[in-house]
């Protein structure tokens, strides 16, 4: 039956049938879901990846090549313009041909660039400033960049800035015989030929030198090389000049401003076609610094004075030819504001203008062009190769006293009997004199502050520290010297800012010994800017202010971008009857150097000692604020080599008090006013 029915033609034909109209119903859904998937990928084309697709497609035909902004100014206090940028216009090339040596067709075209590069130089020969060096053919072919080292075809190429009026007029009236030649207005970087305050302002060098540079300082730039953004404002060129060091450095994205850029056609060979369209660059903004130029300027000829002065003249019973260095910080107390900050012996940046320089220049300078103030890569170094982080000396005692004070070591009423010496350690092997053996007999806190005594903080700081904390010592003496300022950053804006030698937590050394030698300051080395922040934390009796070099940013109208106010980092919390005998304490005496100063003021001098080729050698340190009551000024002065710090450092620190005093005044009037005003009367009276 079953063959019967199989075998039937009419059951056959609506078999076939059957199959047939499943084959096409799948074809016409198949057909449908293609037809939906290209009408939905469509959509998306257009409407979701259009504009995209269409931005790729512009970039292919157009380049944006960046035009540098005019950098902002740096300015002191008064406006002088301690760092500014000045028009200059420059020759650029942009290639029409390939004349690389890596295609036959450049090998083929190469000719005709070198003979361009023969008649630029004719020009240049002719018609550039007599009294600068001549470029020569190889330094025009290298700006040529014919094989693409630096550049891509499009990238025009600067071959000369700061052309003359001579070289503009005869290449502006020939631009039909110089195919891709321009003239572009640039800007070149000037420093104030006073030499002010040059390694706080920092010099320039090529963003392709910094942003290869093998150093954490730099990683903005290296950010900026590896970065995908493509917005032309934000492009950097290889030959830009950028901070390298000083605030030139640290507000580098403020001073730069934004690109220009042209956009300009390219083929598809990466060559230009067409003429490029223009979107001026915007200016950088300019910073208005809290230096003053004159007591800046003081500041700098008083530790070169001072450095000479202890070369011919015995300080401690001897002369000290191998004090060649100086540095000093002067910060205002209430605002945190930086007035002066020298690092000596200095140079001038202009050295940098071209974001290179000579050997022959650069070995005249490479011992002094980094902040001495912030960093132990000093200006130049002392005769035994002392650096500018030194020793505190002495000048630690009257944080020392407010430890002792603070952790309950002794009272402000204690009463200890110097002997002029102290002994420590097991069985008593170790000791400590007072310098050149002063005997001091009974002495209060205050007293051993005035008259420096080694022995009582060895006795009532050092050694009782450690019997209460032992191995925790040295922490806990740490802790109280960050909290002034001491083995930590100091916030001041600048980069490369080093934070201390801390000696206390030596290995070699037992945490007993660490603590008695660091009672009296002969285990931590600190810059000139801590130890004016600590001295500024002593003044305002425990506000630790953050260091400023700066104090507005405005923009090119002059409108305020940015204005910085004063901040207060920390604030140690000690009995006023602690900071009243503390600060009673700090009148060591300095009646040499500070004869005749019309206020009191609170000072500490110091003597820190350093090994150096067989014998101890003395670091010169002094800080000070004025007055004493009401305190507006704090100084630090450090005298590498210079011995006693009362003979060598505090002199320099005298002069930038009174200079402080003619410009602002010490008690809130400035004394150059009332020297005008004298001046004016007499001048009326006479006429009468």
């Amino acid at each position: 039956m079953k063959s019967v029915y199989k075998d039937d033609p009419r059951e056959q034909e609506a078999a076939m049938q059957r199959h047939f109209n499943i084959r096409l119903n799948l074809f016409f859904f198949s057909a449908f879901a293609i037809f939906t998937v290209i009408i939905v990928r469509l959509a998306i084309l257009q409407f979701v990846e259009g504009p995209s697709l269409s931005q790729q497609e512009s970039d292919m035909r157009v380049r944006a090549v960046p035009m540098t902004p005019i950098r902002g100014s740096i300015l002191a206090a008064g406006g002088e313009a301690l760092a500014y940028s000045t028009p200059v216009q420059s020759l650029y090339i942009t290639l029409q041909k390939d004349y690389s040596q890596s295609t036959d067709r450049g090998k083929g075209n190469r000719h005709e660039a070198l003979a361009l590069a023969s008649e630029l130089k004719e020009v240049f020969d002719k018609y550039g400033d007599p009294e600068e060096a001549p470029m020569t053919l190889e330094d025009i072919i290298k700006a040529m960049d014919l094989d693409y080292r630096q550049n891509n075809g499009f990238t025009p190429r600067r071959i000369k800035i700061g052309l003359t009026k001579e070289e503009m007029a005869y290449f502006l009236e020939r631009k039909d015989q110089f195919a891709g030649i321009e003239i572009v207005e640039e800007s070149i970087r000037h420093y104030d030929t006073d030499t002010v305050a040059v390694q706080t302002i920092g010099y320039m060098k090529k963003f392709s030198s910094a942003s290869t540079t093998d150093s954490s300082d730099f990683k903005y730039y290296k950010d900026i090389r590896e970065q995908t953004e493509t917005d032309p404002a934000l492009q950097y060129t290889e030959s830009e000049l950028v901070g390298y060091d000083g605030l030139e450095l640290y507000y580098q994205e403020e001073l730069r401003g934004k690109n220009g850029f042209k956009s300009v056609p390219i083929d598809p060979r990466n060559m230009a076609t067409g003429i490029p369209e223009v979107t001026p660059p915007v200016k950088g903004y300019d910073l208005h610094t809290t230096i003053n130029k004159n007591i800046q300027m003081i500041t700098e000829q008083a530790i070169l004075d001072q450095i000479e002065w202890v070369h011919k003249n015995p300080v401690s019973g001897k002369t000290h030819p191998n004090a060649k260095t100086g540095y000093a910080v002067a910060m205002e107390v209430d605002t945190g504001n930086v007035v002066a900050m020298a690092s000596m012996p200095d140079y001038d940046t202009n050295l940098w203008q071209n974001g290179s320089i000579s050997n022959d220049d650069w070995s005249k300078i490479m011992t002094n062009y980094q902040n001495g103030t912030i960093t132990p890569i000093s200006s130049g170094r002392s005769g035994h190769d002392f650096d500018s982080a030194v020793l505190l000396g002495s000048t630690v005692k009257p944080l020392s006293v407010l430890i002792g004070l603070n952790e309950n070591l002794f009272t402000t009423t204690t009463i200890y009997p110097d002997r002029g010496v102290a002994y420590f350690g097991k069985n008593d092997s170790a000791r400590v004199r007072n310098s050149q053996g002063h005997v001091y007999g009974n002495i209060d806190p205050s007293e051993a502050i005035r008259v420096s005594s080694n022995a009582f903080m060895v006795d009532m700081v050092g050694e009782k520290l450690y019997y209460k904390y032992y191995a925790e010592g040295p922490t806990v003496w740490d802790n109280y010297m960050k909290q002034f300022g001491l083995g930590v950053s100091t916030g001041v804006d600048l980069p490369n800012e080093f934070l201390g030698k801390l000696g206390y937590f030596e290995e070699s050394e037992t945490n007993l010994s660490n603590l008695v030698y660091a009672s009296f300051g002969q285990k931590g080395g600190y810059t000139a800017m801590q130890l004016a922040q600590y001295a500024t934390t002593l003044a305002t009796r425990g506000k630790r202010m953050e260091p400023h070099l700066v104090s507005k940013i405005t923009d090119e109208q002059g409108n305020i971008v940015k204005e910085f106010q004063p901040t207060v980092l920390n604030e140690v919390d000690f009995k006023k009857a602690y900071w009243d005998e503390v600060i009673k304490g700090m009148s060591t005496n300095v009646s040499s150097a500070f004869s005749g100063f019309p206020y009191d003021f609170a000072r500490k001098t110091g003597t820190s000692e350093q090994w150096g080729k067989g014998a101890n050698r003395d670091n010169g340190v002094f800080i000070a604020f004025a007055p004493r009551e009401n305190p507006k000024l704090a100084v630090a002065v450090i005298i590498p080599e210079g011995g006693f710090g009362g003979s060598s450092a505090a002199p320099v620190a005298r002069k930038i008090f009174d200079a402080y005093d003619q410009e602002y005044g010490l008690d809130g009037v400035p004394k150059k006013n009332s020297v005008k005003n004298n001046e004016t009367d007499t001048t009326t009276a006479d006429g009468q």
